[in-house]
């Protein structure tokens, strides 16, 4: 099982490198998220369900 600890982190290649990113890693049963500035500060976690309805909305410009 992938843990947060062994995680691959990636930005979004719409990235602008401005300083202000989130990085995502995707785990075994969950999908991962930090800021990329405080690389050792909290992560919040979501199902892929969650994180599909969550991009969902933003591309649909619900949110």
């Amino acid at each position: 099982m992938k843990r947060v600890e062994n995680a691959e982190w990636f930005k979004s290649s719409h990235s602008n490198g401005n300083g202000a990113c989130v990085e995502v890693a995707y785990l075994a049963d969950a999908v991962a998220m930090r800021d990329s500035k405080e690389q050792a500060g909290p992560v919040l976690t979501s199902t892929f369900e969650g994180w599909r309805s969550f991009i969902g909305s933003v591309v649909e410009g619900e949110l």
